[in-house]
């Protein structure tokens, strides 16, 4: 019975811990999470999270200023999902930066005009 209780409430912290993560974590790839991590555990070093990786310093730092832009790209739009995805398109290098302000730009015009 005790057994089964404790089961009851592990389940329930991690169905609470669910809800409670964050709009903007949501929207971060595997790959940042565990990018995230290693940043922690290296107590905020990029020389030493350059290390485990392999990697210049410079390389680590873009990574980081890729993850930031993402963060703040995703809390900056939360109400528009499609500037979100434009963005997030641009960060990831899969569309060039002067497509997406165009593409934000021509949706901002089109919605602006459906009012």
């Amino acid at each position: 019975m005790l057994k089964t209780i404790l089961n009851i409430i592990e389940v329930e912290a991690d169905v609470m811990a669910i809800e409670v993560i964050p709009e903007w974590m949501i929207n971060l790839d595997d790959e940042d999470m565990a990018f995230i991590k290693r940043f922690i555990m290296a107590s905020g070093s990029l020389k030493h999270v350059a290390n485990q990786y392999g990697v210049t310093y410079p390389t680590v730092r873009l990574r980081l200023d890729r993850l930031i832009q993402k963060i703040q790209i995703s809390e900056e739009n939360a109400s528009e999902p499609y500037i979100v995805l434009i963005k997030r398109l641009a960060v990831n290098e899969k569309i060039d930066f002067d497509t997406a302000k165009i593409l934000i730009s021509e949706y901002k015009r089109t919605k602006l005009e459906g009012k």
